[in-house]
């Protein structure tokens, strides 16, 4: 049997949510339960929105291991590191941030020293040290999947994001 949310139990949720982003923006984030991912985002109209093509990691973590390896770029938690930086990076770039994130797809290939399995809390640990932070409080509303594979066999992680510009 499915619950339906009575009218004052979604006023309840509705009232959980909070401002997302520093300033005046006007971008809501809808996080009742606190969580690392952000239920919904709310953007109002005439925001520019930035979206950011799939960014791949490119910190070489072991540069004996073969180039086409994921030994090379490490496991999915330091791959997922790596991703973020260069997302961080190029966010500042553009005189934008990590707290600008209003959305996120995240795509994990199956570790090979994991037997092809997803290494979704590796994916966290790294993801965790910049959304939800008490530096960073803001959390993007977020996808995960598992693909194939990626753009060459030494990926593990892709990420894709979308920011509102202050």
């Amino acid at each position: 049997m499915k619950k339906l949310l009575t009218t004052a139990a979604l006023g309840a949720t509705l009232l959980t949510a909070v401002p997302a982003l520093a300033g005046d923006k006007g971008v809501v984030i809808y996080n009742p339960k606190k969580a690392p991912i952000a239920s919904a985002v709310e953007v109002p109209a005439g925001k520019t929105l930035v979206f950011l093509s799939g960014k791949l990691s490119q910190d070489i973590v072991d540069p004996k291991a073969p180039k086409d390896s994921p030994a090379s770029l490490g496991n999915t938690e330091m791959q997922t590191l790596g991703t973020l930086k260069v997302i961080e990076a190029e966010l500042k770039s553009m005189g934008l941030g990590m707290k600008d994130v209003v959305k996120m797809t995240v795509f994990l290939a199956g570790d090979p020293a994991m037997g092809g399995k997803l290494d979704f809390g590796g994916m966290m640990k790294s993801y965790t040290k910049f959304f939800g932070t008490p530096e960073q409080p803001n959390v993007p509303a977020r996808s995960t999947v598992q693909v194939a594979a990626l753009a060459g066999p030494q990926f593990l992680v892709e990420i894709e994001v979308m920011a509102v510009r202050p």
